[in-house]
Parts: structure tokens; C-alpha cells; sequence
């Protein structure tokens, strides 16, 4: 499995059999999408209407799923702002026999129910600008200590490029209230299911242009 991170909560998987892009919202913030053809599109936030103009199929929904090989579970769950009625979709997706969840803008007291539905997680994508839009770091804490994912990948923070609706915390900002150290930015990142850590590993995406 690869990854590679494009801002906001953009990301794209590329797996053996095919690529999973999460939330390509990108023409919004001010970016290109990068979405291709032959790509799963998956959205975390149905209240979100705008879509890409490519992928071979959109999954934005709680569900199971399979396409080419890969298993794809999406996972009703709180809005982070719950009280305007806002519901998201957290998404689980099991390719190359790594377990991946995409948590989305979610309340951050993930539900016994929901806890049980994700079960084990080895990689954990996680939204942590705060500012009253999505996770912040204290948020972002509560769901990576209940989750105890082998990796975790940080997203949707200001990075000085992307015109976020509300601005974000930038991302040492967010480390430093996190008590995170993080390794060299890399700009893609591979992993196997057989080199997964034992302690919990902190990496940083580069944003690709």
C-alpha cells in the first residue's frame, strides 16, 4: 500500500488492484482535484454535495462494499458539529491486508458501537486543524488513544496554501499540543503488512502538488 496526501482531507490510497481517492474536495480550497478515472472515490462528509468529475465509483455512505479486491466499510457516526444535524460517514478500508480508517470531521467520543465496527486499526488518517470545524488535537488524542492505530497520519491543518472555509491550525502548533515527534516528511509512503511497527509511529505526508 502507498499513500499520499494532497491537503485538506485529500488522500489517496494506491493498492495493488486499484486506488481509493478519500475526499477530494480540493476544487474548494482553492486546489485541482486529483482524481482519476479508474479511481474509488470515497466522501467522509455527506454534507458535502461537490464531487469529483472522475472515479469509476462514488461511496459516500455507511455500508459494505467491494471493488477490485478492496473491502471498503463505511460507519455511521456523529458530525463534529452534531448539533446542527451534521452526520458523517468514518470509513474503513482493508486492501493489501492493511486495515486503514479515514475518521473524517467526527464528535470525537467515538460510541461503544461505533468503537466495535472499526475493531483494529493499523493505519489511522485523522483531521486535526481544530477551529471548530473538525478534530483539533486534544480531539484527535481521544480518538487515536481508543483506536491505538500502529500508524497515524495527520490531515486538513494549514499548510499556507489552501483556502480553508475556517482556518486551521498549523501543523507544529498541533504536534506541540499532541506531545508528538514526528519524523522527516516523506512525500509518499509505503507500507506492507508485514512492517507495521509495535509502537505507534507518527508519520508526516508532504502535500503533493
Amino acid at each position: 500500500m502507498e499513500l499520499q496526501y494532497f491537503g485538506g482531507n485529500c488522500v489517496r490510497v494506491t493498492a495493488k488492484k486499484a486506488s481509493v481517492v478519500i475526499d477530494d474536495n480540493l476544487a474548494s480550497l482553492g486546489a485541482k482535484s486529483v482524481t482519476k478515472p479508474d479511481d474509488i472515490v470515497i466522501n467522509t462528509n455527506s454534507n458535502i454535495v461537490e464531487t469529483p468529475e472522475h472515479g469509476r465509483i462514488m461511496i459516500a455512505q455507511p455500508g459494505e462494499f467491494e471493488v477490485s479486491n478492496i473491502s471498503i466499510q463505511g460507519i455511521a457516526a456523529r458530525g463534529h458539529m452534531d448539533a446542527t444535524g451534521k452526520k458523517a460517514t468514518i470509513f474503513k478500508i482493508l486492501a493489501d491486508d492493511i486495515r486503514l480508517v479515514v475518521v473524517g470531521h467526527i464528535y470525537p467520543e467515538l460510541s461503544d458501537s461505533e468503537l466495535e465496527a472499526i475493531g483494529t486499526v493499523d493505519v489511522l488518517v485523522v483531521p486535526v486543524g481544530g477551529s471548530g470545524y473538525t478534530l483539533d488535537a486534544i480531539g484527535a488524542l481521544k480518538i487515536i488513544r481508543k483506536l491505538e492505530p500502529k500508524i497515524i497520519i495527520p490531515t486538513h491543518y494549514d499548510d499556507g496554501k489552501l483556502k480553508y472555509e475556517v482556518p486551521q491550525q498549523d501543523l507544529p502548533a498541533v504536534l506541540k499540543e499532541m506531545s508528538m515527534e514526528p519524523g522527516e516528511p516523506v512525500a509518499k509512503f509505503k507500507l506492507k503488512s508485514t512492517d507495521l511497527p509495535e509502537a505507534t509511529q507518527l508519520v508526516i505526508l508532504e502535500r503533493a502538488a
